[in-house]
């Protein structure tokens, strides 16, 4: 075989390899359900054991990390210092690690300013998750603006014009954007005028606003694919909704929601999962080519009205809908074809509050606690627990499975988990 031959081979594997190798961009992952298809993480861990790397996070934030190849992005909102030291100023930067070592790459303040209302006494003021397509970052921090920036940590462009939100009972916001193509999707929820805006992701112009008859949602968008149109659903107290993506005009709506949603929506096959659960309990899975109001229709496929999750959205893994009840460590798993239970509100040792979602890598489910304790579950039918895992320190944000690692966002430190060699 000539020389040339196996140096074109060998840039083609490498060039596969790249291609290949899974990221993790958003806070639920690259399938929006909150798995990772190829992710083979520890199943057990200590503040010692198996612990790659850890790096002090400056400030308060709840927000998740999100990695892209060989770094990791993640957000706070640190106490400034200087001249706007005193006065309750925050500096809301962005953070980039190297994944391999745990080391600083480059950290940006995004903007310094004195947040108008309070949040709530276990939320911060960075709760939004950054996300990205593998070109550019993009951070949230709501009243605070939307930044773009390179992957090197230069500013493309900002958006600090969208107004001030007014959050129920002052309890802090916290919806993530979500990519879709060439936009960038920022659910804009609250006690004032609401609406989903989609921003052209290069440069930041308004492609579509839609206005919104709703209150206070925490929810993240989810863009799903249905017979070739793309749809953006988004939950909310009065309706749960569908947008045609390209448009924003809306295509359906279905009531039932609970008080205040958070949870976020998960879909497979032609159905998406929507569910709330603060002073009550809902679930629905409604079928994507309805049109109108589809309440009491048969694009309604099944509704459950038990247990399901406040804070913590579910997840969608293997043909099964995992959640917790309310905040609680009670733990259910649904058929997500008919709704029928596997098991429903089972207690889970060592967990009874619930800020995290639940995520998925290696046919394992990692359930993680606010008292900073992983359990980690088989991804079947029945119930097994095969591992209790602490990091000790409070837990909030949602762990991302990459590749063989785990990174869990604590309220102190990231934590890269990965098998010590």
């Amino acid at each position: 075989m000539r020389k040339s031959t196996v140096s074109a081979i060998v840039a083609i594997l490498c060039f596969s390899s790249v291609v290949h190798a899974e990221n993790w961009g958003h806070w639920r992952g690259p399938t929006g359900n909150g798995t990772a298809p190829s992710a083979n993480p520890p199943l057990e861990w200590t503040t010692t054991q198996n612990v790659k790397w850890k790096y002090k996070i400056p400030g308060l934030g709840s927000s998740s990390p999100v990695i892209w190849g060989h770094r990791v992005f993640v957000t706070t909102a640190a106490p400034a210092v200087g001249k706007s030291a005193g006065d309750g100023a925050l500096d809301f930067k962005v953070i980039c690690l190297d994944r391999a070592t745990g080391n600083l790459v480059w950290e940006k303040s995004a903007v310094i300013a004195k947040p108008h209302q309070q949040t709530h006494s276990t939320n911060g003021f960075c709760s939004a998750s950054p996300c990205t397509d593998g070109e550019r970052l993009y951070a949230h921090f709501g009243s605070r603006g939307l930044y773009c920036y390179t992957l090197d940590g230069e500013l493309v462009w900002k958006r600090d014009d969208f107004g001030k939100m007014d959050i129920r009972n002052s309890f802090g916001e916290g919806s993530s954007p979500t990519l879709a193509d060439n936009k960038i999707l920022v659910p804009w929820d609250h006690e004032g005028k609401s609406a989903v805006f989609a921003l052209d992701k290069l440069t930041g112009k308004t492609v579509w606003k839609t206005d919104r008859d709703e209150t206070t949602c925490w929810a993240t968008p989810l863009v799903v694919d249905n017979e070739g149109r793309k749809q953006v659903v988004l939950n909310g107290q009065k309706f749960a909704r569908s947008y045609d993506l390209d448009s924003g005009q809306e295509l359906w709506r279905c009531g039932g929601q609970t008080e205040r949603p958070v949870a976020s929506p998960v879909a497979e096959n032609g159905v998406v999962y929507v569910t709330s659960g603060h002073r009550g309990s809902f679930m629905g899975a409604f079928r994507l080519n309805g049109k109108g109001d589809i309440k009491g229709t048969n694009q309604v496929a099944w509704t459950v009205d038990r247990d399901t999750p406040d804070i913590a959205s579910p997840l969608l893994s293997s043909g099964r809908i995992y959640f917790h009840k309310g905040k609680s460590g009670q733990f259910s798993c649904v058929d997500a074809a008919t709704g029928k239970p596997y098991y429903m509100g089972n207690r889970i040792p060592g967990l009874d509050s619930i800020y995290a979602s639940p995520v998925a890598a290696g046919g394992y489910v990692f359930l993680t606690g606010r008292n900073g304790t992983t359990v980690v579950i088989k991804d079947a039918p029945k119930l097994e627990i095969v591992g209790t895992n602490s990091v000790e320190e409070t837990v909030d944000a949602t762990p991302a499975p990459v590749d063989n690692e785990l990174f869990i966002r604590g309220e102190h430190h990231l934590f890269c988990i990965a098998n010590e060699k």
